[in-house]
């Protein structure tokens, strides 16, 4: 297992009975995490005293409790990128601090590549991906079907004073930019994308994971240059495992692949929690 574990802002400071207890900044949270079978016994004393827990409804969906008072939004670092947070519908902060792996990684990348680069960054939700990826000097295409998660990207790009990078924010079903930019003849030296497991277009696209992605991934594919550096492929869907994107990524581009769950270290009992899964191709 890859672990993030480079954060200050942010601490998983134990994992117990379907729970996360979580630092982000020096606001604490407790979120459900159904991976999390175990009981720790819930020792660590700010399990008592976290500033809100997200609770879910047993028809779906869920609400925030508040214990302590809670800023509507805030902001932690990593590195030297800036992030807003804020507690969100379905349990999110707007950011996923076990990609923090990814993001080195890639910026490593690109900063050996030693020449100009441009990655597509698919489903790039609040951008820290992106931001990553230009503060390390590429060019960055972002495409989500959510203006508003656009928005708080280009906030984020803001507050880590990446305003002025060459950076494209674009609203646009995934599917048919892919399609647009095979047309344009448009490519990319490196392909990110973090596709969910169901979801819908700005024009009411439906997307579902198992029945797109192998398509999906044919059709980006298309969009590499002469010189390609990479390919990532995140997922947060159980049914889809590490060896199976491997395989996907393999079968079309070779097999210098690599793939392997993400995690984040437990403070409370030095073990990492898996938090998804990422497959890497390089050339």
């Amino acid at each position: 297992m890859r672990t993030a574990n480079g954060w200050t802002d942010y601490e998983l400071l134990d994992a117990s009975c379907g729970e996360r207890l979580e630092r982000w900044g020096d606001k604490i949270l407790i979120r459900p995490d159904p991976q999390i079978l175990w009981d720790s016994g819930q020792s660590h004393p700010l399990w008592k005293s976290a500033h809100a827990r997200y609770l879910r409804s047993k028809t779906g969906g869920g609400h925030w409790e508040t214990n302590r008072p809670l800023p509507d939004v805030w902001e932690i670092g990593y590195r030297d990128l800036r992030f807003r947070l804020k507690p969100m519908g379905f349990k999110h902060t707007g950011l996923f601090p076990e990609q923090a792996v990814n993001w080195d990684w890639m910026a490593k990348a690109v900063r050996q590549a030693d020449r100009p680069i441009k990655v597509l960054n698919l489903f790039g939700y609040t951008g820290a991906a992106t931001l990553a990826l230009a503060e390390a000097g590429a060019a960055v295409t972002h495409v989500d079907a959510s203006k508003g998660m656009v928005a708080w990207g280009k906030e984020n790009a803001a507050l880590s004073g990446l305003a002025d990078r060459p950076i494209r924010w674009l609203v646009d079903d995934c599917g048919k930019f892919v399609a647009r930019e095979q047309r344009r003849g448009n490519t990319y030296d490196a392909i990110v994308m973090d596709p969910p497991s169901y979801g819908r277009g700005p024009g009411g696209e439906v997307w579902k994971l198992e029945d797109q992605i192998d398509g999906f991934l044919s059709e980006c594919l298309r969009l590499l240059s002469d010189r390609p550096l990479f390919v990532v492929v995140n997922s947060y869907t159980t049914g889809l495992s590490p060896s199976a994107m491997a395989y996907m990524l393999a079968r079309r581009l070779g097999q210098t692949v690599t793939a392997d769950e993400i995690g984040l270290p437990v403070t409370q009992t030095g073990l990492t929690l898996p938090c998804g899964a990422t497959a890497i191709w390089i050339p």
